[in-house]
């Protein structure tokens, strides 16, 4: 079977005419999308989150991982619980867990982080947040910030490099387990001009440093997943896997498709890409880059648009005086009432479709190679 690829020139075109009908009407199209994925995942329960012995391992106790997607820690001298943390396995890459999203860690999950970096063998940590804005602690310094060597828990973390660029640091941490000899080498990539509330002002700025992501997962092997993280691990961490997967599926000549990335998403945890600024950001990013910089933002697709009604929230489920949203605090019921229910299987695609129509759907195709049983149309990308 021969699946059909665009060349880049096309897919731009497509995707610009696609971003213009949904900035029509004060983004009308953008809202609507978006809404439409508000109730994506409510089936899938929170149990692990939602336990007594693990509430203040959450950042924010609204801010849970699903059940069924969660990631689970060795036990530690069988101790109960110890198993937990504040995680989740997303797709975005070769499968649906390429991706690790998690929250930024505090001073008391530290060790646990680096656990979980070191059982996953991660060999990526992709931080889109600053440590502190104004007052508020974001994120815990979990790691050296110059040369040297800390332990957390089981885990020595020493820092080898650190290379700093316009808008971002790259550090080179090996890490080295009590007792034993062998020691890994993970790069952490630090991105702090991502305000919490709102989004960057340098579109640029963004697509390099994802693409410069982008690109580093494309030569390492498939050994672990890459760990994603901002704040709460679903606004920013969402929006930056959302844009480097469909990055990944225009590089394969395939037409990106931001509603259905963010629902498969979503499906994995909670609130990814948590508000319409960021939804739109997706779009901005991929023109953006598509286009070689040549194409600025949309005059009609502006991130700070939108219908009068839109709750343009920060990126974690707490006001700055400590109360949770309305919107986060329904969600905080629907949580509760899941509890009380089995989680059930991702939904696929209806046998109805295509077996095209199957493999071109995005949720489908978080690939970074194809699967080998498919021949791709040599058609030249340009």
């Amino acid at each position: 079977m021969r699946v059909q690829v665009f060349s880049r020139a096309h897919i731009l075109q497509e995707f610009h005419l696609r971003c213009q009908s949904l900035a029509a009407k004060d983004n009308s199209g953008f809202w609507q999308k978006f809404e439409e994925l508000n109730d994506v995942g409510k089936e899938f329960t929170t149990r692990a989150g939602n336990l007594e012995a693990n509430r203040e391992k959450n950042r924010y106790p609204y801010i849970l991982p699903y059940d069924h997607s969660r990631v689970r820690l060795s036990l530690l001298d069988s101790q109960l619980h110890s198993d937990y943390i504040n995680a989740s396995y997303v797709p975005g890459g070769c499968t649906v867990r390429d991706f690790i999203c998690t929250q930024g860690p505090l001073r008391s999950t530290i060790a646990d982080f680096w656990r979980m970096v070191w059982e996953q063998n991660i060999r990526i940590i992709v931080m889109v947040t600053a440590l502190k804005q104004k007052d508020m602690v974001l994120c815990y310094e979990y790691w050296p910030m110059e040369q040297g060597t800390v332990s957390y828990g089981v885990v020595q973390v020493t820092t080898v490099s650190r290379k700093r660029r316009p808008d971002y640091f790259i550090t080179t941490i090996h890490l080295r387990q009590h007792g034993f000899p062998v020691e890994r080498t993970v790069t952490h990539y630090y991105y702090a001009a991502w305000p919490d509330q709102g989004v960057p002002n340098d579109l640029a700025s963004l697509c390099a440093f994802t693409e410069h992501v982008r690109q580093h997962l494309d030569t390492l092997p498939l050994l672990g997943p890459a760990v994603v993280h901002c704040s709460a691990g679903v606004g920013r961490s969402g929006t930056f896997v959302a844009l480097l997967w469909l990055m990944q599926l225009c590089v394969r000549g395939i037409m990106p498709d931001v509603r259905a990335a963010v629902e498969d998403l979503r499906r994995h945890r909670v609130m990814m890409v948590q508000n319409l600024e960021q939804y739109i950001l997706v779009h901005q990013c991929l023109m953006h880059w598509l286009s070689g910089g040549s194409v600025g933002p949309l005059s009609r697709v502006q991130s700070h648009a939108g219908p009068a009604h839109v709750d343009q929230r920060q990126d974690h489920p707490l006001t700055s005086s400590g109360r949770s949203g309305q919107g986060n605090r329904s969600r905080g019921r629907r949580r509760r009432q899941q509890e009380q229910h089995t989680p059930h299987l991702v939904q696929t695609q209806p046998q109805t479709q295509s077996s095209v129509q199957q493999l071109l759907n995005p949720r489908n195709l978080l690939r970074r190679l194809l699967p080998p049983s498919m021949h791709i149309n040599p058609q030249k990308h340009t």
